[in-house]
């Protein structure tokens, strides 16, 4: 609820001042951040690799998997569906692993996927552990074979973020504006994994409109140059804005050039989920669901 205030007064800021929202950051412009597509893992490795073929034949240039049935069987199990991922892929698209926090906070789980991952190039595995196992997190960073570590997405406070940030041996930092506190508190994020040297990444699995929160604290960092990018949205996440974020020419992505988050909300698609509520306390009102025009 507080990042989503906090999200809506910088929409309404920048409107206000007739101004983007990264621009009132502090961003003279806004640099294009590689999408990868970000999707689940197949049932199998066959669906996997279709997946992959899909992802590539769409033009992305990096492809993320997760969760699904990764790091739930045997090593051999997993080591299928990063072969197929890789093969569906190609050898020159980015393969991003997300282990979906599925090791808890055991290392040795973790560390016989690291031969795997290496073998298909993998660019980073992200949340093997749950948010803030940092001493787990540290151990995997300087195990061997390396393999950069993501991580931060359950961070529901800049504390958190920092302790990870700080003891976590992350090489990235992924971030979800609606869930740490909201714009304010992602660009602090971002600033301080600029002193660290440790990438910033945007964190978003829902909407366009949560993509634009998510890319405005990083907007005006050319370093940090990859965005998360979900192609697998339900209908109320794809049919809430009536724009949405494409790549352009060169297969980059950007917050729109327009002010607040430059996101227009479809009132029809909102008003298929409207549920009307009335809260009284000893007769009293004390809220109601107002109408939307």
């Amino acid at each position: 609820t507080l990042s989503g205030i906090d999200i809506a007064l910088w929409d309404l800021l920048g409107k206000k001042e007739d101004a983007p929202v990264f621009q009132l950051l502090g961003y003279k412009h806004a640099f294009g951040k590689l999408p990868y597509a970000s999707q689940l893992f197949g049932s199998d490795a066959q669906e996997t690799f279709e997946k992959a073929k899909a992802a590539r034949a769409r033009g992305f240039r990096a492809i993320k998997f997760g969760w699904g049935p990764f790091g739930r069987g045997t090593v051999a199990d997993d080591l299928a569906h990063l072969e197929a991922a890789r093969a569906g892929a190609g050898t020159e698209t980015l393969v991003m692993i997300d282990a979906g926090t599925v090791w808890g906070d055991d290392v040795v789980l973790a560390r016989r996927r690291l031969e795997a991952l290496k073998r298909i190039g993998a660019y980073w595995l992200e949340e093997p552990f749950t948010n803030l196992a940092v001493g787990a997190y540290h151990d995997l960073s300087v195990s061997t074979p390396g393999i950069a570590l993501a991580g931060g997405e359950g961070c529901n406070n800049f504390e958190q973020a920092n302790l990870m940030l700080s003891y976590g041996g992350l090489s990235f930092i992924q971030i979800d504006a609606g869930r740490i506190g909201g714009i304010t508190i992602a660009k602090k994020v971002a600033d301080i994994a600029r002193t660290k040297n440790i990438r910033y990444v945007n964190h978003t699995f829902t909407s366009h409109l949560a993509m634009s929160a998510s890319l405005q604290p990083y907007a005006g960092m050319e370093q940090d140059h990859i965005c998360e990018y979900p192609v697998e949205l339900k209908a109320l996440a794809r049919d809430l804005t009536v724009n949405r974020i494409m790549p352009d020419e060169h297969g980059l992505v950007r917050p729109p050039d327009a002010p607040g988050l430059g996101m227009e909300i479809d009132l029809d698609t909102v008003k298929k989920y409207l549920q009307d509520v009335d809260i009284r306390i000893n007769g009293k009102r004390i809220f109601y669901s107002p109408s939307l025009s």
